[in-house]
Formats: structure tokens, C-alpha cells, sequence
């Protein structure tokens, strides 16, 4: 995706999340559904569970728009990560269908206390700190690798780098991000 299909892509989630813009929200439906779809089928998904998955992550879209950050990732960095999550949150509820047969009608639900929730915001923004000093090259073929899933082979034939360049380049940006977090540890 170029830094123009970038731009566009960016301004409908702007209009969507300022405007309720239904005509922006309908385009980026229409570009990311069939390839989020087609991603979540190759995650061994069923298309019904697959399509059912991409209306969630839509929804997701249209309520929470206000909440992407261009700088941060691209859109569709953005949705396949939640598109993931998603995924792995089925994943656990069919699990715990599964296993749910002997499991206590009301089951204890543990509440993490303030002190953690407030120390999990926390690392999350030192994370993303630290994703944003990751130079865009090595940040692209990272978020092919960790979020969309791609092997290293796959990623070196989509962008027609070296494999070698591809490893490399992702190595420095986990050794950078290592850095980063580590200086950014507080004491």
C-alpha cells in the first residue's frame, strides 16, 4: 500500500469517526472486508465464521474510528490486529464451549485490580512509544510478519527484498525495540 492509498484510507477513518460519514465507512468496508475475510479463512476459520468475524471488526470500526492513530499504524495494520484479537478471542471461547460442560454454572470471574490495569496502560504506551522509533521499513515488514501472520519467505517474495534483508531488517527493528524498552524501564 503507498503513503497515498495510506492518506485516503486515513481521511475516511477521519470522516467516519468525525462525521459518522456512512459513504467513507461503506469504501473502506468494500477494500478491507473480502481481504480481511480471505486473511481469516487462511487462519483455518470457516468463511461463515470468517465473514460473521469481519462484521465485528467493522463494527469495531465504525464505533471506535475516533480511537485510530495514523502515526501510530497503518488502517490496515489497525484491523488485522483486531481482527486477530478477535480471532484468538473465538478461538478461546469455542474452547471454553468445549470444556465449559463441567465448569460451574457461575463461574468466578477475577477483576484485575486498578494497580495493574493502570501498570498494563502503562507498558502499552511504552510499547507504542518505542513501535514509532522503528524506521518504516523494518516497522512494514514487522507488522507482515507478527500481525498478518506472513513467513519471512512469504514477505521476501511480496516485496521482492533479499530473504536475508527481510530477517535482518526485522531482527534490528526487535533489538531496537529491545533498546528502547529497556531505557525506557522505570527504575
Amino acid at each position: 500500500m503507498d503513503e497515498n492509498q495510506k492518506d485516503h484510507f486515513a481521511s475516511l477513518v477521519k470522516a467516519v469517526a468525525d462525521e459518522r460519514d456512512q459513504t467513507a465507512f461503506t469504501a473502506l468496508f468494500d477494500y478491507f472486508g473480502p481481504r480481511l475475510k480471505s486473511w481469516l479463512v487462511r487462519q483455518a476459520m470457516s468463511p461463515d465464521e470468517a465473514e460473521e468475524l469481519v462484521q465485528e471488526v467493522m463494527t469495531v470500526l465504525w464505533h471506535r474510528a475516533h480511537l485510530y492513530d495514523p502515526r501510530q499504524a497503518s488502517i490496515s495494520t489497525w484491523l488485522f490486529r483486531v481482527a486477530r484479537n478477535r480471532r484468538i478471542d473465538a478461538q478461546r471461547r469455542a474452547r471454553h464451549r468445549v470444556s465449559g460442560a463441567y465448569a460451574p454454572l457461575y463461574p468466578l470471574t477475577e477483576t484485575p485490580a486498578a494497580d495493574m490495569m493502570f501498570e498494563r496502560e502503562e507498558q502499552a504506551a511504552r510499547v507504542r512509544a518505542a513501535l514509532s522509533g522503528i524506521p518504516p521499513e523494518q516497522m512494514e515488514l514487522v507488522t507482515a510478519a507478527f500481525f498478518l501472520g506472513q513467513s519471512h519467505a512469504q514477505i521476501a517474495s511480496e516485496t521482492g527484498l533479499p530473504l536475508g534483508t527481510v530477517k535482518s531488517r526485522i531482527r534490528l527493528a526487535f533489538e531496537r525495540l529491545r533498546r528502547a524498552l529497556e531505557d525506557d524501564t522505570p527504575a
